[in-house]
């Protein structure tokens, strides 16, 4: 995950360049940029990462989906991929209440059938080139495509057994964030994986984020604290409290991987003993001061992908190994 962090505009994309060129240099797989309701458009961002940077491959986790008609984020999805050499991965998913009715005034109804009718089109948008005939009960489409000439994958944020069928059936995977090892092992990849075999397609990926932060065995307590603190308005939305009850997580601090290098290894390992297929490693630097926060994150980053080299990951990994992306936190807040 790598996302604009605090600061001006001007200062942002030169920051996720910076970043994503660190990533590539450091070995890393994938490089997944979150769309944050409040900041920048997270494609146009991968097209720019695209630019400055030329094997790592690019991911989007995720965009909300009701904001725009699938063939307009397909024509932008293909611009994009097509600039990144075919590089990129697109995560897309139905967002939540807050978001999308709260923020934008659209309706939330029935997200798993708005997702599956969605999916649709966009995936005869994709497969193209030639006509995009769709009649569903969310849309109506009768547009040529042209530009289809690189093969476009697609990941869904599918918590819900519903959503995680139609994600099985109608995409190459899902991308996920609250979810421990057990709900991974014991409720989502039994079921994606049994919808994406009864649709005759490849076993799908399973792109699992969690926050990550090396340090000493007495700081683990006030790692996870101040993970609760950042990140823990996550825990309030009825998506992740209905999938926390399928593990053992009972918060976002339950998550963090922290610890020293063996922890961090033994953690890694764990989500790919339950069936992950690719690791998001969201950088949760702590500190007293910023020169702290810099100081825990450096530690991290050199850390962090060493340890997914050492649980037998090869940077450029395919099918068999454990595919890595990493996150770097840049301007946090300071703990109360």
């Amino acid at each position: 995950m790598i996302g604009p962090e605090r600061g001006d505009t001007a200062r942002k994309l030169p920051w996720m360049v910076k970043d994503v060129q660190w990533a590539e240099e450091a070995g890393l797989d994938t490089a997944w940029v979150p769309q944050i309701p409040t900041d920048l458009d997270a494609l146009v961002a991968v097209a720019l990462m695209a630019a400055n940077t030329t094997r790592i491959e690019l991911g989007t986790a995720v965009v909300p989906l009701q904001a725009q008609h699938p063939i307009a984020l397909a024509r932008q999805a293909l611009a994009v991929h097509a600039a990144a050499g075919g590089r990129l991965a697109l995560g897309v998913g139905p967002s939540h209440h807050w978001i999308v009715t709260d923020m934008l005034g659209l309706p939330y109804e029935k997200p798993a059938r708005l997702v599956r009718n969605y999916l649709e089109v966009m995936n005869a948008a994709l497969n193209g080139p030639g006509p995009v005939d769709v009649d569903n009960d969310d849309f109506h489409v009768h547009n040529p495509i042209d530009v289809t000439d690189i093969p476009t994958s697609i990941l869904v944020a599918a918590l819900a057994p519903v959503m995680l069928r139609v994600a099985g059936e109608l995409a190459s995977g899902t991308i996920l964030w609250m979810a421990d090892e057990r709900a991974i092992g014991e409720h989502i990849v039994p079921r994606i994986t049994k919808a994406a075999a009864a649709a005759g397609r490849p076993e799908p990926r399973v792109v699992a984020g969690i926050p990550v932060v090396l340090c000493a065995d007495t700081e683990v307590d006030e790692a996870r604290g101040w993970a609760n603190r950042l990140l823990g308005h996550a825990e309030y939305s009825p998506n992740y409290e209905r999938l926390l009850e399928h593990g053992n997580a009972t918060d976002v601090g339950d998550l963090l991987a922290a610890g020293d290098e063996s922890a961090l290894l033994d953690r890694m390992r764990s989500f790919s003993d339950a069936g992950v297929t690719d690791l998001s490693l969201r950088v949760l630097p702590i500190g007293a001061d910023r020169d702290a926060r810099i100081a825990s994150r450096d530690r991290t980053l050199i850390s962090a992908p060493h340890a997914a080299n050492e649980q037998g990951c090869d940077p450029h990994a395919g099918e068999g190994g454990l595919r890595r992306a990493a996150a770097r936190g840049l301007d946090l807040p300071a703990p109360p």
